[in-house]
């Protein structure tokens, strides 16, 4: 009756406090020292003395605050001593079988049937954790299994199955499952040294049965292969595993193609214009209006100096200004001075800003000027001189035949 009772338990829903441990309630982890029994054990250690300080696998990337899955085939994933077992396999076998209680709260655990459960030990491979590993680990305690999640610290001795993942804890005797997610858990128990939670693995069973485990001897440096099921007695030399590859940081970050922005220090290209618009500002600096699109303004035309007269401005993106050439003045540029600033205004106001050009400008201004020269800097090239004879150069650019 005793053996019905502990098989029929729910042990899945106790932890060692005796509070329930549901996904996602932000409950407690335990941090599980390598030699420490821990809460509620099932039996007295088994765990046989060995060297804990092999160095860790390389672990795969955190993905935001998810623990990092590594499959129960990974080469490497655990260590051991060569042809020496982690566990007593068949000193944990006489424990259960001399407590029947506890051996029925075992199988309840591990899905089995209390009588089967000496061949499911030794069906088992005994190794050791390189890394900090994620587990549901069960107690005994009151007649039934218990619960909760916890941390086992590298160089833990475990019993592992056939896809890798650990079942038995060998310092306790407890079965383990799989770990239960949870929101912001509370660790509890004392962190050993080197403990960050950063590098904590859950083991993923494998795709399919791993018939070898490619272990790493930490005493010698080496590597061994231990058959699944074997105590050690048939480990052999085996050469170690290839590094994982390695993805370079500018694969891993490379932007993609863009064109930079021009920055303020560049040269900003003129806009086309007409009347009095204003180039638009781009990127805090106001670029200059394209000198074959300036329409006259009353700019063009100040009383104060005859080159403001001149016509079109510099090529320079980024600045406007006209550069006189010395030359005996004429009637006509007396003519342009003479005239009030009121005056000029009305004659501009008597054409339509769109219609006058650079070219027609420049046309009414030598058919006013009798004898003389009249010279201006158009968009930055050379002067040319319009004479008031009625010969004129052939048409180029920006230019038109004087009559």
């Amino acid at each position: 009756m005793l053996v019905a009772a502990a098989a029929l338990a729910v042990v899945l829903t106790n932890r060692p406090d005796g509070k329930n441990d549901t996904a996602g309630s932000g409950g407690e982890v335990f941090l599980q020292n390598a030699a420490a029994s821990g809460p509620d054990p099932f039996t007295r250690s088994t765990a046989r003395a060995g060297d804990g300080s092999a160095p860790p696998p390389s672990l795969p990337p955190r993905t935001a605050s998810a623990v990092p899955e590594m499959s129960g085939s990974t080469p490497g994933l655990y260590g051991g001593t060569r042809s020496v077992s982690s566990c007593d396999v068949e000193q944990q076998v006489r424990y259960l079988s001399g407590e029947p209680a506890k051996n029925a709260a075992f199988a309840s655990v591990v899905g089995i049937s209390p009588n089967d459960v000496p061949d499911y030990l030794r069906s088992l491979t005994p190794l050791q954790l390189r890394v900090d590993t994620r587990v549901t680990n069960h107690g005994f305690r009151n007649g039934a299994a218990t619960t909760y999640q916890a941390v086992l610290q590298a160089g833990t001795a475990v019993m592992v199955d056939g896809h890798g993942v650990p079942r038995v804890r060998c310092a306790c005797g407890n079965p383990l499952t799989g770990p239960v997610a949870q929101k912001a858990p509370r660790t509890t128990g004392a962190p050993w040294q080197g403990y960050s939670s950063q590098q904590v693995v859950v083991v993923a069973p494998s795709v399919t049965v791993v018939n070898v485990f490619v272990v790493y001897d930490p005493q010698d440096d080496g590597w061994f292969a231990r058959k699944h099921g074997d105590t050690g007695e048939h480990d052999r030399p085996t050469p170690p595993p290839p590094p994982p590859p390695t993805i370079p940081p500018s694969t891993l970050l490379s932007p993609s193609p863009s064109t930079p922005s021009p920055s303020p220090s560049s040269p900003v290209p003129c806009v086309t214009v007409t009347g009095t618009e204003t180039p638009t500002p781009i990127d805090g600096v106001t670029p200059s209006p394209c000198p074959s699109t300036l329409s006259p303004s009353a700019s063009t035309s100040s009383p104060e100096s005859p080159s403001d007269s001149s016509g079109p401005t510099d090529s320079s993106p980024s600045t406007e200004s006209s550069s006189p050439e010395s030359a005996p003045a004429s009637d006509g540029s007396a003519d342009l001075t003479s005239r009030s600033p009121n005056q000029q205004a009305e004659q501009q106001a008597d054409q339509p800003a769109a219609a006058v050009s650079p070219a027609a400008s420049l046309s009414s201004l030598s058919a006013r000027v009798p004898s003389g020269s009249v010279s201006s800097s158009v968009s930055g090239s050379a002067s040319r001189s319009v004479s008031g004879s009625a010969s004129a150069p052939a048409p180029g650019p920006g230019s038109v035949p004087v009559l």
